[in-house]
This record gives structure tokens, sequence and C-alpha cells, in this order.
């Protein structure tokens, strides 16, 4: 830590003991960084500290965010906003996609997460405190949506090829109709593949330019597992961000995904589907259409 700071012997013994040494001699840290640094100080252990947190912060965000999802499936009134009107996921189907998620999470990821302290000691990414400013973590934070998607669309693109579309990632697709707890419902091979575009783009930053704070990758990763379970939710209403983005993919996009099982195969945005041509739904079979009679048209003339 960037911070010094002076502790009585029996300051570290609870973790509000540890917070109330660091207040009185760290003036100069505002709250969240006072409750950062008492953290780092009460564990002893960084990457014990590290660890647990990125694992607690994971669970929280993917299961708190898919709660609202899972309410609104329950209430009628929305039916009106669902994407794919006469597929609602069943109490059942939500149970065992959770206990599949959960497996996954502690059987795939949390080794992953017990070894990210240490990766990102070696590439030298920051714990201390103070925190880096908002436009910093903003600026890194688009980069890395960028990054990411690029990686997710040629991945996943990969996928649907025949021998690791039957093998992997088939199971992602049990669902022609997505819900929001559905968004790591997928192979163990996949949330490892995938998963690393999502781990790699800030550790890739950081080894290159040698600064990046691990809160920013914290907010990093909130603001994707909100992307991939906001994108599953099933659910396109007027406020949805892509009518403000026109290149933001969101809802609309993917569940075309799910319910053709092809096209559309990036996660944030939909430049790569565009230029590369792989849109799926209705109105991109309408463009292709319409740009085949044009050629047609053209080919006549000459």
């Amino acid at each position: 830590m960037n911070s010094t700071t002076t502790f009585s012997p029996m300051a570290q013994d609870t973790y509000w003991g540890s917070f109330e040494e660091i207040s009185k001699y760290n003036v100069s840290l505002n709250y969240p960084e006072k409750l950062w640094l008492a953290w780092y100080t009460y564990m002893q252990n960084d990457v014990l500290a590290t660890g647990i947190m990125s694992f607690v912060m994971h669970e929280t965000v993917y299961f708190g965010r898919s709660l609202p999802w899972i309410i609104i499936d329950m209430i009628p009134y929305f039916r009106k906003y669902k994407i794919q009107q006469n597929k609602i996921p069943t109490a059942w189907e939500q149970w065992q996609c959770a206990l599949l998620v959960l497996l996954s999470h502690f059987t795939v990821e949390l080794p992953q997460i017990w070894l990210f302290h240490p990766m990102c000691q070696y590439v030298g990414l920051s714990t201390s405190v103070p925190f880096p400013s908002i436009y910093k973590m903003a600026f890194q934070i688009a980069v890395f949506f960028v990054i990411e998607d690029a990686w997710h669309y040629w991945m996943h693109r990969a996928m649907h090829w025949g021998p690791l579309y039957r093998n992997i990632h088939k199971i992602h697709h049990q669902y022609s109709a997505p819900f929001g707890l559905a968004a790591e419902y997928a192979s163990p091979i996949e949330v490892l593949v995938l998963g690393l575009g999502t781990v790699s783009a800030p550790i890739l930053w950081c080894a290159i330019t040698k600064d990046l704070h691990i809160l920013t990758m914290y907010l990093w990763i909130v603001f994707r597992l909100f992307q991939a379970i906001d994108a599953h939710s099933g659910y396109e209403f007027p406020w949805s961000l892509h009518h403000v983005l026109p290149f933001w993919a969101g809802a609309e996009h993917h569940d075309v995904h799910h319910e053709r099982f092809i096209g559309n195969y990036a996660s944030s945005f939909r430049w790569w589907d565009f230029v590369l041509d792989t849109e799926a739904g209705p109105e991109a079979s309408k463009r292709r259409r319409e740009k085949k009679m044009a050629e047609m048209k053209k080919a006549k003339a000459l």
C-alpha cells in the first residue's frame, strides 16, 4: 500500500478495528479508500484478501443482477416486452440453471480467481490507495469493452463450428429463449475460453502500460456481468440502451442468436457482425435480399 500506517497491538484483531486505526492516521483518504486499505490490512495476506473479495463480488453481482429478471419473468405485465413471448422460463429451469452456474463458479472460476492476485502482481496491477480518477477508469473500461468484444466475436463464432458446437457450445444453447441466469450457463471449456477475453483485456493493458488499478478491473467485470446478464434477459424495452447507442448489442441482438442458433456473435457491440455480414434476424435477411437483388439488376444492366 502507498499509505504509511501505524497500528496499536489490537488494531488488526477485527476489520473495523483496522478501519478505525487507518482513519486516524490516513486522513487524506476518502471513505471507500479507508475501507479498502482496512481490508488488506486486516487480512494480512494479499492473495487471500484479493481472492475472497473477487469471488464474493462476482457471486453478489451475478446473482444480484439476475434476481430482477427472475422477478420480471413472474410478472405478467412485462410479457409485452418479452422478445419471445411464448417462452417464459419455468421455476424448475431457473433452479436447474442456477445450480449448474454455481457448480461452474466453484469448479472453474474459483481456481482462476485464486490465481488472480499473483497474476496481477506479475504484470504490475496496483492494489494501493488512493484510487485512480473516475475519468481514467472510464477510459480504460471503454478500451476493455472494445477488446473483449473482438475476442468474444471470434471465439463465439468459432464455437459454432460443427465439432466445437456439438461438444462445447451446445450446452449454452439449451435455452432457445435465454433468461438472465443463463448468461454463464455453459460448458467449463466455454466459460474458460470466453472468460479469458474478459480477464486478458485489462491484463494485456497493464502489461503494456504498467498503469492499471485492480478497482478499475473490478468495475470492468461488474459492467461486463451486467452486459452479459442483460443481453440474456430476453426483454426489449423502449428505454433499452441500444435505442440511445445504435451500435450497442443488448438483448434484442443476442436473443435472435439464441432463437436462430446462428449469427449475432458479438457480445457488446454490433459492428463486427455488421462489417462481416453475420447479423441475424428479419431485418438483416431483408438487407441481404435487397443487396442481392440490387447486384443482380446491376449485372443485368451490364
